[in-house]
């Protein structure tokens, strides 16, 4: 027995490691534990590329919405080369309409100028749009993926691999501090036309008003840019830049424990880079900029930074009514965004040597937008696309409904049992309509708990989430089980 049991031990360990063998070697995202292992920081000097301060700069995090300036990077670029237009109609795909929010919420099948999406994209941070986006420049999300990580590539950025181009939740997806200033210089040198969609403060849409969710950009000081992001697993994350007296600079954190302290400790390390700038103007001799920072306590385990703040999963109404982030750029914990694989090696090659996609678009004249941004190019009208049963197909792909009264629409998901209940309670008053007949309940998942409003109809569970949307407040439908 003790011989077979050898036998079989030596078998199974060499299936572990050819098994281990075939799996490309990546470095690990360090562990998101309640030390905040997630933060991250670096200070640049925009023109020069001169780092003034790092701390963990070079290990890998989750990007969370911050995706997106990549994801803009490439329509940027799709615009310059006359591929795409600012006036495109697109149609928004099945794909598209299911992300979960924050999202601007147009169905499939309905259609939207590109300027438009790039404005929801930045300004909202829809990940609906930043998926219309994708398909629309790169043909698939696949392709697209694969389009954003080569081009990071390119650009040095060593730590950063793309699977989705909004930064919804999935573990493949990586960056880190030092990468996301290279794409935010990139962004500034290579399309100075267009970084001005990063700065919208606000914009108009179908006869509702968007704010940004970078709340420093309200704030004045210069700050004219560039995107927040925040999931469970990222915490707060900025990639900020500012202009004083003629100097730029970047400055991105990440894993902050909340919208606020975030934004407090970028312009913390803002101000200081700037303060370093203006002494060197007056001859001082700073050469070495890291010393400096460590001289204001910005080192680890200093208690006025962001190093020791504690994970949390949703934004509270204070953060809300700051910068929006409460109203989508979460992860939900009940259900979990599964993206496909990331792509291989073939498939960059593949994006290296393929046609663009064709044109799937119809465009209309340059309207003044265009006119301002691109000198007024000719538009060059593409076929219109082809008719799509879209509503017949979403149609087919949607399952019997379960019997009524056992849907629910979940507001929170939060470390510590009476957060969720208190967040309960707070939601219901403010929205006492929508719940009448439902009952509150706190479930547990692991160690999270859930913040949920039970015994809905579909109709009346769809109804209560789309009225706390409008309020910028997130919540989830939750299909029975």
């Amino acid at each position: 027995m003790t011989a077979l049991f050898r036998r079989v031990t030596a078998g199974v360990l060499a299936v572990l490691a050819a098994v281990a063998l075939s799996v490309p070697a990546l470095s690990p995202v360090e562990a998101q534990s309640s030390d905040n292992a997630r933060y991250a920081a670096i200070v640049v000097d925009a023109t020069t590329g001169e780092v003034l301060f790092a701390r963990r700069a070079d290990s890998q995090r989750y990007p969370a919405s911050v995706t997106k300036i990549m994801t803009l990077y490439l329509t940027f670029e799709a615009l310059q080369k006359g591929k795409v237009h600012l006036d495109d109609i697109v149609t928004v795909s099945p794909l598209a309409a299911s992300q979960p929010p924050s999202k601007l919420g147009l169905a499939a099948g309905q259609t939207i100028r590109l300027d438009d999406a790039m404005r929801a994209t930045t300004v909202r941070s829809a990940n609906d749009m930043a998926m219309l986006l994708a398909e629309h420049v790169g043909g698939s999300q696949g392709r697209f993926a694969a389009m954003a990580t080569l081009k990071a590539e390119q650009l040095g950025m060593t730590q950063t691999r793309y699977v989705n181009p909004n930064g919804l939740p999935d573990s493949r997806q990586v960056t880190s501090a030092r990468d996301l200033a290279i794409l935010a210089r990139a962004v500034m040198r290579d399309f100075p036309q267009y970084y001005s969609y990063f700065g919208l403060h606000d914009w108009a849409y179908n006869g509702r008003d968007y704010r940004n969710t970078n709340g420093l950009l309200l704030g004045g000081n210069g700050y004219d840019g560039i995107k927040t992001g925040f999931t469970n697993a990222s915490g707060y994350n900025l990639a900020a830049s500012a202009v004083r007296d003629g100097r730029r600079i970047i400055t991105v954190v990440l894993g902050g424990r909340s919208s606020a302290s975030r934004n407090t400790h970028v312009a913390e390390l803002m101000n200081t880079g700037f303060e370093i700038e203006d002494r060197r103007a007056r001859g001082e001799p700073i050469q070495i900029a890291q010393t400096f920072y460590e001289q204001r306590g910005f080192g680890i385990g200093d208690p006025d930074s962001v190093t020791n703040e504690a994970p949390i999963a949703y934004a509270s109404l204070d953060g809300e009514r700051e910068d929006g982030i409460g109203s989508g750029e979460v992860s939900y914990v009940a259900m979990p965004v599964r993206q496909p694989a990331p792509p291989s090696a073939a498939a960059y090659a593949a994006v290296a040597n393929a046609p663009p996609p064709a044109a799937r678009t119809e465009s209309r004249p340059p309207a003044n937008l265009t006119a301002s941004l691109n000198g007024a190019p000719g538009v060059t009208r593409s076929a219109p696309p082809p008719a799509t049963p879209a509503r017949a197909t979403a149609a087919r792909a949607t399952p019997a409904r379960p019997p009524a009264g056992r849907w629910a629409v979940q507001v929170g998901a939060f470390r510590e049992e009476r957060v969720a209940r208190d967040w309960l309670t707070e939601v219901n008053r403010r929205f006492r309509t929508q719940f009448a007949t439902a009952e509150r309940n706190v479930q547990t998942a692991g160690e999270w708990y859930r913040s949920r409003f039970t015994g809905l109809t579909q109709e009346g569970a769809e109804a209560a989430c789309s009225a706390l949307s409008e309020r910028r407040v997130t919540c989830m439908v939750v299909r029975p089980d």
